[in-house]
């Protein structure tokens, strides 16, 4: 399965969109057994709509999708940008009306208690986390489909950006950020990716942009695979942004490879469109 990324187009109907990719990987009772503990991360790095931050129909489907599973518990849980406040954004998102609908805990990360995970990477010795991620069993992130204007782009390994101490951020994005999202990465894995990318930024990024509409839906396990097959459709449109360079050789990416976090070339995994 970690060789495996499963890509389609959306169609009209998201649910059935996403067990279609998740059914090549085995479905999702493949990834959550009854009584598991869940926690979904997807983006609410700040109140402005998708592609910006993640759609709220696509969360309710994936929502769906888990409770099918029978777990103990669905958690949902982020923080925001560093200068907002992540209750606020949650609360303009209408994130809190799923608590109500589905029975799903919204975990804001500033409220939590957080553990120190010692990563030694050459750019990040440790990072704050919540300790929520050693409370469950599973982890699924949620990512969208963007350019940034400081680490070019966000996909998979971006969004764990949003589990770190907040005023640890502040070094994160001195200097080297690129690099230091990959080293973020090795604080936690995710058992299960979806992509969303119907929508996406190619220009500027995370909260505005050049929008376009890919139309793209993708699930695997590798972090490295699903933002490369992502920066692949971010290429694919002729727009200003900082993605000129080979995909592999763009410092996310590149740096992602030496930590052993996923696939090292194209060849380490394949792309299966259903």
């Amino acid at each position: 399965m970690a060789n495996l990324i499963i890509k389609t187009k959306s169609t009209s109907d998201l649910k059935t969109d996403i067990e279609r990719i998740l059914k090549p990987l085995g479905g999702i009772e493949n990834f959550i057994k009854p009584g598991d503990r869940v926690l979904l991360k997807p983006n609410f790095n700040t109140a402005d709509p998708y592609p910006a931050s993640s759609d709220h129909q696509f969360l309710k489907a994936v929502i769906q999708i888990v409770k099918n599973s029978k777990p103990k518990d669905i958690l949902m849980g982020d923080s925001c940008t560093l200068l907002q406040k992540t209750q606020k954004v949650m609360e303009c998102l209408n994130v809190f009306a799923l608590e109500k609908e589905f029975g799903v805990k919204v975990i804001n990360f500033e409220k939590e208690k957080f553990v120190k995970k010692k990563i030694q990477g050459k750019y990040l010795k440790s990072v704050s986390i919540p300790l929520i991620f050693d409370e469950v069993d599973k982890i699924i992130t949620l990512p969208c489909l963007k350019t940034h204007r400081f680490a070019r782009f966000t996909i998979s390994l971006k969004i764990a950006v949003g589990i770190m101490r907040k005023r640890e951020r502040i070094y994160l994005h001195s200097r080297n950020v690129e690099e230091k999202i990959a080293e973020l990465n090795l604080a936690y894995k995710p058992n299960l990716i979806i992509l969303d990318g119907r929508k996406a930024f190619v220009t500027r990024g995370p909260e505005e942009g050049d929008e376009v509409e890919p139309n793209i839906l993708m699930a695997g396990t590798d972090r490295i695979a699903i933002d490369v097959e992502g920066l692949k459709i971010l290429k694919s449109y002729p727009a200003e942004n900082k993605l000129k360079a080979d995909i592999w050789q763009l410092p996310q990416i590149k740096r992602a490879v030496e930590l052993n976090l996923g696939a090292k070339t194209e060849k380490d995994y394949q792309v299966l469109e259903v």
